[in-house]
């Protein structure tokens, strides 16, 4: 099964329209639906608004094409705004906080496992042993403030134990930057890889800056001010992986092609049958903008767009259970940090790093504190005594002889 991107035309961008009624729909349900329904949503709106953001800022290079610009960007607004309306209407900012860390996790792990350039994969997984730490430190924040089990949102597909610890994490910003990959050398999906994994990467920093103050508790507001911290380290990190001679046309005609990539992955595993319709409707919606831009970029810069995108894809970007390959990663990598742009042992860190930690955590690490004590095990709400014995169920009872 292939798909062919120089070739394939969508909805024409006259008929990708909406009512309000088709942009708020009912939304999913958060035990009932598969977990990766809700990592798809999170991941899609992650990567609308990741384009929102980048047609913002390209008016200040193209502004003969402002029009054709708002118009993509009107689109790729309103298809954000339909993924974010489809979660679920019960969910505590907690739980959400939990959906997104394992939407990184699980989409980070495939890409890392996928990507072809090795340096970048290194660099994916770098940051997948970090976003599966702050997972289990979620986890360990649920069962402190509400005694609940964070695996009833994960539906036992990730791992709920420690990364590299979150308090390690902390570098200093020249330590976070990464060498970028050559233009006219790297594959085609290395590029796809990267927008994907700065899109995650953006929308939990966002995530948690905007959760933590609705917390009172005043370890978790610092928990979620640390998980920021590192998630613009995460964002600053993907980004620097792009080669910055990247003309803006070119990344904007790579960007669509992500896009496409994601909802054609998302159309090929969706096992909602309502919310695949949706992915139907915005594959062919992103299609046809892969279209439009690739003939703009042909006629303004003389190239062929098959220089910079694949002509076609393989296989869908997958989305299943990494639980195999977290754990081989998380026994070799544990103990990496970075020193530059180059990945090294722990205590090859450098100075500046050291210093910059210190500093940060000379009155606590809050991702330390809210773990203490914290292992977790199945079925928090009956297996802890302490919750167990308050509540209005009846003891346990052994069974057998």
């Amino acid at each position: 099964m292939t798909l062919d991107l120089l070739r394939e035309h969508g909805t024409p961008l006259a008929r990708q329209v909406f009512t309000w009624k088709d942009l708020v729909r009912e939304p999913i349900s958060k035990l009932d639906d598969e977990a990766f329904t809700r990592v798809r949503l999170i991941v899609g709106h992650a990567v609308e608004q990741a384009a929102v953001r980048f047609q913002h800022a390209a008016v200040r290079f193209g502004a003969e094409h402002r029009i054709l610009l708002a118009d993509i960007r009107r689109v790729e607004h309103h298809q954000a705004t339909l993924l974010r309306w489809l979660q679920p209407a019960d969910q505590s900012p907690l739980e959400c906080s939990i959906a997104v860390a394992q939407a990184a996790v699980e989409v980070g792990a495939r890409i890392a496992r996928c990507e072809p350039d090795p340096y970048v994969a290194q660099a994916l997984r770098f940051g997948l042993l970090e976003d599966f730490d702050h997972l289990y430190r979620l986890a360990a924040l649920m069962d402190r403030l509400e005694g609940r089990d964070a695996n009833a949102i994960l539906q036992s597909y990730t791992d709920i134990r420690p990364g590299r610890p979150t308090a390690t994490q902390h570098r200093a910003p020249e330590d976070d930057l990464r060498r970028w990959y050559d233009r006219y050398a790297a594959a085609p999906l290395t590029k796809l890889h990267v927008r994907l994994a700065a899109a995650i990467a953006c929308h939990a920093r966002e995530h948690y800056l905007d959760v933590g103050p609705t917390f009172a508790d005043p370890v978790a507001r610092q928990l979620y001010a640390e998980l920021a911290s590192v998630k613009e380290q995460h964002v600053t990190q993907c980004e620097s992986l792009v080669d910055p001679a990247e003309t803006w046309l070119e990344q904007w005609l790579l960007q669509e092609a992500a896009e496409v990539h994601l909802y054609w992955g998302c159309l090929a595993s969706e096992s909602n049958p309502r919310v695949r319709a949706v992915w139907d409707r915005f594959l062919a919606y992103e299609l046809e903008h892969l279209r439009i831009v690739r003939e703009l970029y042909e006629k303004t810069e003389m190239r062929d767009a098959s220089e910079v995108v694949p002509t076609s894809l393989s296989e869908p970007l997958g989305f299943v259970g990494e639980r195999a390959f977290i754990r081989e990663v998380l026994a070799a990598e544990a103990e990496l940090g970075a020193a530059g742009t180059e990945f090294v042992p722990r205590d090859a860190e450098s100075r500046a790093t050291q210093s910059y930690r210190a500093q940060l955590e000379r009155e606590g690490s809050p991702s330390e504190t809210v773990a203490a004590g914290y292992r977790w095990s199945p079925g928090t709400e009956l297996a802890d005594p302490r919750i167990r014995d308050a509540s209005v169920l009846p003891p346990l009872k052994a069974t057998g002889s």
